[in-house]
Formats: structure tokens, C-alpha cells, sequence
């Protein structure tokens, strides 16, 4: 079916979460939908803010801008915008904008009848930024422990964060997510490929069917996941990889202060070792 004939089919009244027919519309290719307002306000508001932040600041180098949180000692209060109220702004409008895009999606999904696989996927992206600028600020008891928004600065704060701990690599937590990224990109790696190889083939030859790709699978490694199952496969370490990249700065702070290189000595005492 073409997809414009197919677009007559699901651009169709309905499937909205609140507001009813308010914004229920499409604009060229993009559906509106009160989500997509909020959306549209909140991101509009948080670049102003972002811009009227750096006017403040010394200097309009992209690289240098850096927007910083309030100081440690303010806690959790409201700061005044040039000790970190911008900050917190453009940190409600970022978080208003998230989670609006990812309720337009739920209402795109409502009108095709699909799955809500890829609101939940897009929820754990804000998860991870959630989690860094307000669950483990809040849970040490300081907005000044989130980071800055600017290019180095930012840079900076990663650097300083993982030094403040001896070693951030060791942070198990750590680990486990950096090793979800590491095989969510081999997985998209070798599925790419597999694609690539099966369909982008020399001009008078016949594109290869899906038996095809589970036949060099099974005769690589032995076993082939099918079409569907890499798809699931691939859903299930991107998610794990932002899950436990958020669940690593959660240990980090809240839950465990000291070195973390010393926090394997538990490894060591192990009586087998010795």
C-alpha cells in the first residue's frame, strides 16, 4: 500500500489522551496533537532561557557557555536566574518537552493500533536524564550536584564526577551499562550488515529473503534469532544500556560514598582467593 493512501486510513479523529479534537491535526507529515503543543511551548521556552542564560555569562563561544546549577549550599531551593535559577528553568521546560514528545507518541501509536514499544523505548532515554538532574540531585539533598549544561563544562563535571570516586570504571553498575552500549552496538552492527548484505545487492540480481539471513546465522554461529527476535533483542539491551547507565549514578552518591575501586575488596576476601 502507498503510503499516502495508508495516511488516509489512520488520519482519522480519535485516539488522543486528553484535550479531545483540541490540536487533533497534522501539519504536512507531522501530527500535532496537544502533546506536540506542550512539546513545541516547553522546547521554545527552555532555548530562550538557554539564550537569555549565556547573555548573562562572558562569552558567546558554544564550546564555553555553560549554564550551572545552583550552588551546593543552596540545596534545594529556588535560586535566584543568575546562581541557577536559569538552570532550573530550562531544566522543567526540558523535562516538559520529554515527556511530551513521548505522550505524542502514545497518541501516534493509539491511531495506528500498534504497540507502545517506542514511548516506552523514548521513556528510558528521559529516565536517564531524569535521574541526573533531579532524582540524584533530590536524593543528595542539592541541585548543585546535577550537571552543567554546556559543552566542556559538561565535559568537566563527567571527568570530576568519576574522579570523586577514584575510579568511575569500577563502579559495577558502571560496568554492566557501558557493557549493554558496547553490545547494543554490535548487535545493530551485525543486524545492519545482515540487511544490507540480503537487499543491496548488484543491479539484475534477486534481493534475498529473510531465509537467507537465518541461513548465515545459523552457519556462522550456529543458531539465528529471526526477524522479529533481533528486533526484540535489540529493544532489550538499548533499554538496559540507558536503565543501567542511570542506575550507575544512582550508586554513585546515594547509595555509596567511597572509592570504588576499594568496594571490590569484598572480591578479594573471598576465601577461594586466599
Amino acid at each position: 500500500m502507498a503510503l499516502l493512501s495508508f495516511e488516509r486510513k489512520y488520519r482519522v479523529r480519535g485516539g488522543t489522551l486528553i484535550g479531545g479534537d483540541l490540536f487533533d491535526f497534522w501539519v504536512g507529515p507531522f501530527y500535532v496533537g496537544f502533546f506536540g503543543v506542550t512539546a513545541a511551548i516547553s522546547a521554545m521556552l527552555g532555548t530562550l532561557m538557554i539564550f537569555a542564560a549565556a547573555s548573562q555569562g562572558p562569552t558567546w563561544n558554544p564550546w564555553l557557555i555553560s549554564i550551572d546549577p545552583p550552588p551546593i549550599d543552596a540545596g534545594l531551593a529556588a535560586a535566584p536566574l543568575n546562581a541557577g535559577g536559569y538552570w532550573q528553568i530550562i531544566t522543567v521546560c526540558a523535562l516538559i518537552a520529554f515527556v511530551s514528545w513521548a505522550l505524542r507518541q502514545v497518541e501516534i501509536c493509539r491511531k495506528l493500533g500498534m504497540g507502545y514499544h517506542v514511548p516506552v523505548a523514548f521513556g528510558f532515554a528521559v529516565l536517564a536524564y531524569t535521574t541526573l538532574v533531579v532524582i540524584r540531585p533530590l536524593w543528595l539533598g542539592a541541585w548543585g550536584n546535577a550537571f552543567p549544561y554546556g559543552i566542556f563544562s559538561h565535559l568537566d563535571w563527567v571527568s570530576n564526577t568519576g574522579y570523586s570516586y577514584a575510579n568511575f570504571h569500577y563502579n559495577p553498575l558502571h560496568m554492566v551499562a557501558i557493557t549493554f552500549f558496547f553490545t547494543t552496538c554490535f548487535a545493530l552492527a551485525l543486524h545492519g550488515s545482515l540487511v544490507l548484505s540480503a537487499v543491496n545487492v548488484p543491479r539484475g540480481t534477486e534481493v534475498k529473503s529473510p531465509e537467507y539471513e537465518d541461513t548465515f546465522f545459523r552457519d556462522f554461529v550456529g543458531y539465528s534469532i529471526g526477524t522479529v527476535g533481533i528486533h526484540r533483542l535489540g529493544l532489550l539491551l538499548a533499554l538496559n544500556a540507558g536503565f543501567w547507565s542511570a542506575a550507575c549514578m544512582i550508586l554513585a552518591g546515594p547509595l555509596y560514598q567511597g572509592s570504588f575501586p576499594e568496594w571490590w575488596d569484598w572480591w578479594r576476601s573471598i576465601p577461594i582467593w586466599s
